[in-house]
């Protein structure tokens, strides 16, 4: 399923934060948005998922008009996202944190609950066993009935992933997910990823600046600064286009061969970058 993007202009006062910006996701790609901090990247996630309304411009995902709908109801239509500030319930276990997602696929209504009939239980259960499978998937079933903030933080990380995924999407917005993480993690989410997309039939869009994730996951990656398109295509193109090397490196001349890898914008140690 598409998600298209056309002329999306979003300001907050005087400061335009993304500007005639259009972007198309095809069916079952693995689809990355990158730019430097400020750039708007976590804004257009906002957007996407009805958090912020946009000023101009439209969002369709399958041909449905998203921006005139509750966060809620983009999240009915298979549109999860993760966050950039890990956001985790930290009363709450690994376990639990993800059973929160699961209303959308209750077949109970709030009477059956109350009344403890058949229905609750089976969607009960039904829930328990879809959220073990994921944990499992994440390497996480160990850990279930832990808190969720007792888990290092790369395990955070594949949490909320996990918690997204109980919402069966179509698209999956995955903001830094590699945030924090080691080589290995990294290397181990690029795997997770394209599993993902394979498995469940979905697409992923990725924010992040984690360049050996980005350049070894991403079969198309478009590029924001001061919130406006500057370059689109494959990994290696984007990584040699001029404009993308004066962004990142401050160049002005646009003549350097290409990107460094190690040097593109390099997630912080607290994972907090826009």
């Amino acid at each position: 399923m598409e998600l298209l993007l056309e002329n999306v202009t979003k300001s907050f006062g005087g400061l335009r934060a993304v500007g005639d910006v259009s972007v198309k996701v095809s069916p079952r790609s693995i689809f990355g948005l990158i730019g430097p901090n400020g750039a708007g990247k976590t804004t257009l996630f906002n957007l996407i998922t009805g958090v912020y309304k946009v000023d101009s411009g439209s969002i369709q995902f399958d041909g449905r008009d998203l921006t005139q709908l509750k966060p809620s109801e983009i999240a009915a239509v298979g549109v999860a996202r993760t966050f950039q500030n890990i956001r985790l319930f930290s009363q709450l276990t690994v376990l639990e944190n993800l059973l929160v997602a699961c209303e959308l696929q209750k077949r109970a209504h709030l009477m059956a609950a109350v009344l403890r009939l058949p229905l609750h239980y089976e969607d009960e259960a039904a829930m328990q066993t879809r959220a073990m499978e994921l944990l499992r998937v994440f390497d996480l079933h160990g850990v279930a009935h832990e808190p969720s903030t007792s888990l290092p933080y790369g395990n955070q990380r594949r949490l909320e992933i996990a918690r997204a995924m109980m919402l069966t999407p179509k698209i999956l917005l995955l903001d830094e997910p590699a945030a924090g993480m080691n080589y290995g993690e990294a290397e181990g989410l690029k795997t997770q990823i394209r599993w993902l997309r394979d498995t469940f039939d979905l697409s992923v869009v990725l924010v992040e600046h984690n360049m050996q994730v980005v350049m070894g996951v991403c079969e198309h990656i478009h590029v924001l600064d001061h919130g406006e398109t500057i370059a689109y295509g494959s990994p290696e193109s984007v990584r040699t286009h001029p404009k993308v090397v004066a962004a990142y490196l401050g160049d002005d001349d646009g003549e350097p061969d290409r990107v460094p890898q190690s040097t593109i914008a390099p997630a912080n140690a607290d994972g907090k970058s826009e």
